[in-house]
Order: structure tokens, then C-alpha cells, then sequence
């Protein structure tokens, strides 16, 4: 059996642009991407904590260091520029790739900059569970 288990998240970032014109995706600054070992052409749910909006689209890859997050196509019109941003991988595992997996987390800071890197274990403490 293979379960949907979250690989990656981006934990509020700030929206720095919307362009509906685009053609579809999100632009990442690459040093986000490298903190939370995302992929360019990786597919990535966008959750608004501004207005509770959910989409799915793509990354693209932005200057690193310039503290882009884009919002593009039909989905910016889903979330507006300030608005803080949760963004999310999954990846489907199986039971041996269960064992020891870690989730790669980064939180933001104002400028979209990495302020802390956590892991989030996805192990189950056995005794907890009756």
C-alpha cells in the first residue's frame, strides 16, 4: 500500500506578485527551493491563509535570493499580493519508505527568507497508539 505523506512545505511565505496573464505555475525564489528540496516542474498544493483559497499548480524556478513568490494564471486570482502563502509537496510512499521519513519544513520570514529549517517525523510512537 502506498500512502500520500507531505514531502515538503514552504510555511508562510508572502505573495509577492500575481499574474494572471501568465501561463500557469508558481515562481519560487530558488533558495527556498533548495531549503525544502523542492523541484522545478514539481507539482505543489498553494494554501492562502489570508482567505482559505487551495490550488494546485506547479514551481518554477526564481532568482535565488530575490524573494519571489508568484502567483500565476488563472490562480492569481485566488490570493493577492501580502498574502501568506502555505506551500506544500506530497510525495506517495511505501511501508519501508515510511521508516525514518521526515517531511522538509521551512518557515519565512517578512522577506521570504529562510528564518528556520525543522523536519516534521512522520514515525508513530507505538505506545501512544492503543
Amino acid at each position: 500500500m502506498l500512502r500520500k505523506m507531505m514531502t515538503s512545505k514552504i510555511h508562510r511565505a508572502t505573495v509577492t506578485r500575481c499574474d494572471p496573464d501568465y501561463v500557469g505555475s508558481i515562481t519560487i525564489d530558488a533558495d527556498l527551493l533548495v531549503a525544502a528540496r523542492m523541484r522545478p516542474n514539481e507539482a505543489v498544493w498553494v494554501l492562502d491563509i489570508d482567505n482559505a483559497q487551495r490550488f494546485e499548480t506547479y514551481i518554477i524556478r526564481g532568482e535565488p535570493g530575490s524573494g519571489k513568490v508568484e502567483i500565476n494564471g488563472a490562480a492569481a486570482h485566488l490570493t493577492g499580493v501580502g498574502h501568506k502563502v502555505i506551500i506544500l509537496t506530497y510525495g506517495l510512499l511505501n511501508e519501508a519508505e515510511l521508516e525514518g521519513h521526515e517531511a522538509n519544513v521551512v518557515l519565512c520570514d517578512e522577506n521570504n527568507r529562510v528564518d528556520q529549517l525543522l523536519k516534521y517525523h512522520s514515525d508513530v510512537d507505538q505506545e501512544a497508539v492503543l
